[in-house]
């Protein structure tokens, strides 16, 4: 276990300090896949090495996790560990590539319930199989030297369950949903074996220096309402509930995202996450409204703006901020990851976007406040 208070001080908890409600100066903001293809960085990264030997090699993952941050100096309010949510398979047992141009692949899916009994490991010991990543997250936090808190994050229970049946992505997930409705006590024996492994890792990552946790259910959106509730909600629950029991004083805010799943909002928030990531499909007004300010929200610009142009970013970028607020229970972000053709300036600008308009509702709703404050006086 990694001694934390080695870590150099922290010098902008903007990011965490809106998770857990408190008020901020300005909206914190991060982009998520901000380490990533649309970098020439981290291209230039990828010509010398395979996708998952950055992942395994706690030095490059270091170096990919710091490139937003070098590039975007003073504008991203967080950094996210460069891994990928298939660790999960691979670390119980599955072998997954990363093809150029086609994305993961799985080449020997499980086809039928049968298949767990040979293809996965009956027990997965995390600090054998993904120590890597603790090494990466601990190695990371050295580096940034304390500018911005550090994020770790998993694949939830059903999007991994999705992709180890699948065999890689999927327009239908027909697969997937064969099994949940074929073999429904088999899925759900999959899904709990695959919630045990995302608590030991969560738990593994806080000890090695997360700083906050993110659950990516980003296949959420393919299940209905029903289906939700009975295949994923009660996994991402059980996630919050025992990482932050198995923690306890040194539990760290949560957020989840379900991509699609706008029908689940209001459920997502009351299962133990401080926040609750949108997809571009909410409106503020809606969102708010649902949750009630029982949770800090995250979002949720859509991704393509980022090729509209310089118009079109600031004014949807504008329209956020000053949708959700800036500065209570709001972290902004897109509605997904950025997309690998994303000029590096449009990034930029919806960053700069984010802290110029951030502060003018701040000093907006400061105004406001002292305006209230002289007429109760008077």
């Amino acid at each position: 276990m990694t001694d934390t208070t080695s870590f150099p001080p922290l010098k902008n908890d903007l990011i965490i300090r809106a998770a857990r409600g408190e008020k901020t100066e300005r909206a914190p903001v991060w982009v998520m896949r901000q380490a990533g293809r649309y970098l020439p960085e981290f291209r230039a990264e990828r010509v010398e090495n395979d996708f998952f030997k950055i992942c395994r090699t706690p030095e490059l993952a270091t170096k990919v996790t710091l490139q937003p941050i070098d590039r975007y100096d003073g504008l991203l309010d967080a950094s996210i560990i460069f891994s990928d949510i298939l660790v999960i398979p691979q670390a119980m047992g599955m072998t997954v590539e990363m093809v150029p141009g086609k994305g993961p692949h799985f080449p020997t899916p499980l086809v039928v319930p049968a298949d767990m009994a040979v293809q996965l490991k009956e027990k997965v010991d995390v600090h054998k199989e993904l120590q890597y990543v603790f090494d990466a997250i601990t190695m990371t936090r050295h580096a940034l030297n304390g500018r911005v808190p550090l994020i770790g994050f998993v694949g939830a229970p059903w999007t991994l369950m999705a992709y180890m049946i699948e065999g890689g992505g999927s327009k239908t997930l027909s697969k997937a949903k064969e099994w949940i409705f074929k073999h429904p006590k088999e899925s759900h024996e999959l899904l709990g074996r695959i919630t045990d492994v995302c608590v030991d890792f969560l738990i593994g990552q806080v000890h090695a220096g997360a700083q906050m946790l993110q659950v990516f259910e980003s296949w959420g959106g393919e299940l209905g309402p029903h289906d939700f509730e009975h295949f994923s909600l009660p996994y991402l629950a059980q996630i919050a509930k025992r990482v932050k029991s198995e923690l306890g004083e040194k539990a760290v805010p949560m957020t989840v995202f379900a991509k699609g799943s706008w029908y689940a909002v209001d459920k997502l928030s009351v299962i133990g996450y401080e926040t609750v990531s949108l997809d571009w499909t909410h409106t503020p007004e809606s969102a708010k409204a649902i949750t009630q300010g029982r949770v800090t929200l995250q979002g949720n610009m859509d991704p393509n703006v980022l090729y509209g142009g310089d118009e079109a970013i600031v004014a949807a970028a504008t329209r956020m901020v000053r949708g959700f607020g800036s500065t209570r229970r709001y972290i902004a972000n897109l509605g997904h990851g950025i997309l690998p053709t994303v000029p590096v300036e449009a990034m930029e600008l919806f960053l700069k976007t984010v802290h110029r308009v951030g502060l003018e509702v701040a000093a907006e709703e400061k105004a406001a406040e002292d305006a209230n404050d002289m007429k109760i006086i008077g």
